[in-house]
């Protein structure tokens, strides 16, 4: 009876997952190339936007975020944790799904993201995103979350399940990065500067090629391209120094404070759900060619987690890249609400 449920709220999932992709497929490129505030004002999310503001570091801040209620609550509620070059609206699929099986979903923008605060000084580090983190779901009154990331998004999770075991129901890894050290493996550091240089650069043509080839595993469907623009803009905007200078700061954070060597300690159960042709690896670009080969292994990294992670569980998606939940939703949300732990069942 619990698969026959099981399966009964994938499919409902699935069909909510491909009317969503159909309608953001169905939107027209942006060939105008729209420009956004420097918190993404402009663009739309596919539900209400909250902000909640506080003070962190001497500055004032406004953390946006969704709070997604269920028609039917399961008491159960999902953070949902975006990656570096993702917002909290590119879950929208997962968002229908998991609304549709009863949880409640909170989604935010984290402080130097999309349409949070870009402080022109802080210093970042994924214990300080974890607190706030912590600090907004407390302010919702929810005292445990199963929490789930994708890409940066993961290695964020994994520090708030360091950081938070009691408050972290599951932990749900998808395609997460910081799954080995890049540094200690050869590939050469960038300054704050050089990194910030770099993002200047942002155009909608890089960030297409990049996704195309580590994303998406060299294919592209139109519904891809409403993310595309929705990072591009914020590049083109008048804030777009303040963008690049924030996007600089948290590349340096991510090559800075791999995860890795505490997986050990992670406490929470944990469904790492992995596209195996994943190849991300941050700064490889300016690696040496034999260092370049050597990093951003996913079948062989993901593997290694699984191992050290004391309570692990993996679903591999063999022929999917850095985004399965985007590549191919039906099948990600199948395996995704199979593997989740609700409470009190």
């Amino acid at each position: 009876m619990k698969y026959l449920h099981l399966a009964r709220r994938a499919a409902i999932g699935a069909v909510v997952t491909l009317l969503a992709t159909a309608a953001l497929a169905a939107s027209p490129a942006d060939d105008d190339e729209p420009a956004f505030g420097r918190e993404l004002q402009g663009f739309d999310y596919p539900y209400p936007v909250q902000s909640r503001a506080f003070t962190s570091q001497g500055e004032a801040m406004q953390m946006a975020y969704m709070d997604v209620r269920p028609a039917r609550a399961n008491g159960d509620t999902v953070v949902l944790l975006h990656g570096k070059n993702f917002c909290a609206a590119t879950w929208v699929a997962t968002i229908h799904v998991l609304a549709d099986a009863g949880y409640r979903v909170i989604a935010p923008d984290q402080i130097g993201f999309c349409k949070s605060t870009k402080p022109a000084h802080y210093q970042y580090s994924f214990q300080q995103l974890a607190r706030n983190t912590q600090d907004l779901l407390a302010s919702l009154g929810v005292g445990r979350a199963i929490v789930m990331g994708h890409s940066t998004g993961g290695m964020l999770a994994m520090r708030y399940a360091l950081m938070y075991p009691a408050q972290t129901q599951q932990l749900v890894l998808v395609n997460p990065i910081g799954l080995e050290d890049w540094k200690a493996k050869g590939v050469p550091s960038l300054s704050v500067d050089e990194w910030y240089e770099r993002e200047l650069k942002t155009t909608a043509g890089r960030i297409r090629g990049y996704e195309r080839e580590t994303y998406y595993v060299g294919q592209w469907q139109p519904a891809y391209e409403r993310w595309v623009q929705m990072l591009a803009g914020m590049n083109r905007g008048p804030g777009k120094r303040q963008v690049a200078w924030n996007s600089a700061l948290i590349y340096d954070m991510i090559f800075t404070q791999p995860v890795v060597y505490e997986m050990g300690e992670i406490k929470p159960p944990t469904l790492l759900l992995i596209g195996d042709k994943d190849t991300t690896a941050i700064a490889k670009d300016v690696a040496p060619p034999d260092v370049k080969a050597r990093v951003g292994r996913y079948q062989e990294l993901a593997k290694l987690a699984a191992r050290t992670i004391p309570d692990a569980r993996i679903v591999e998606f063999p022929e999917l890249g850095h985004a399965p939940q985007m590549q191919d939703p039906q099948a990600f949300h199948r395996a995704l609400l199979d593997g989740l732990k609700p409470s009190g069942r």
